[in-house]
């Protein structure tokens, strides 16, 4: 069963290769990895073409304009062709068994899984701090629209032939949550693998750490994406609110 790793890469020359390097550690090897560069001005994607000429399994693409995340991610996915589908930012990095844990916990029938993460700063140093580790079970729709749980991209995999439609609104951020509610208002659930399998890095200037931001992008999907109701969209945004936005990470 091949792996498909998703990637979108914008001026990544600082972390591109060691988050490649995670990849080509798992220990479960028949995987993918496509990259879409999307116009980066430092040297991402001469980085890319070098490690593609490398490595066989690395498959680099590059978008005509600066288009964002989720285009990119888009096309990454439409040139997949992988059972399974894995995500991964350009700055964040995998534990060698992630993808060998992750497919094992999914056996033959569940559909979509993330695992627990924990924090990183830019020089790779822990931060201490596990998100989704004390998390069980699985999560719906109505779960994910309250946040019940973070549910970070780069540790998700999904199980293509039970999803039509694997794409990402075109959105500038939100794009990956937005994604995992449309999956989820299929009547698939998201299944949490509580093992800390993912290293996510977090820079000064990262848009998960801005409240603000986060709280009128979460509005906006309520809203404008889901389509909820206003008096809906208040409660929804209430639960968020307590789960995300105070809480310390």
């Amino acid at each position: 069963m091949k792996v498909s790793i998703i990637t979108p890469a914008y001026n990544s020359e600082r972390y591109i290769l060691n988050t490649y390097e995670s990849i080509k550690n798992q220990t479960y090897t028949d995987w993918e990895w496509l990259v879409t560069d999307d116009c980066s001005t430092d040297n991402t994607l001469s980085l890319l073409k070098e490690l593609a000429k490398e490595d066989c399994r690395v498959r680099v693409f590059r978008n005509p304009e600066n288009s964002g995340a989720a285009l990119s991610r888009n096309n990454s996915i439409n040139h997949a062709i992988g059972d399974f589908l894995a995500f991964i930012d350009s700055d964040d990095l995998w534990l060698s068994s992630k993808l060998e844990k992750q497919l094992a916990f999914m056996g033959n029938n569940i559909a979509f899984s993330f695992t627990a993460y924990e924090l990183i700063d830019a020089a790779e140093s822990r931060l201490n701090k596990s998100v989704d580790s004390t998390q069980k079970g699985s999560f719906s729709y109505q779960d994910m629209l309250r946040k019940k749980a973070t549910l970070g991209c780069s540790t998700v995999m999904l199980r293509r032939q039970r999803f039509n439609d694997i794409s990402m609104p075109l959105i500038r951020t939100g794009q990956d949550y937005a994604l995992w509610l449309k999956l989820l208002k299929t009547g698939e659930n998201a299944h949490i693998l509580n093992d800390v399998l993912t290293q996510y890095r977090i820079l000064p200037d990262s848009i998960s750490r801005n409240k603000i931001k986060k709280s009128r992008r979460q509005w906006q999907i309520y809203r404008d994406i889901e389509n909820l109701g206003f008096i809906e969209s208040i409660i929804n945004f209430c639960f968020y609110a307590h789960r995300a936005v105070f809480r310390k990470t």
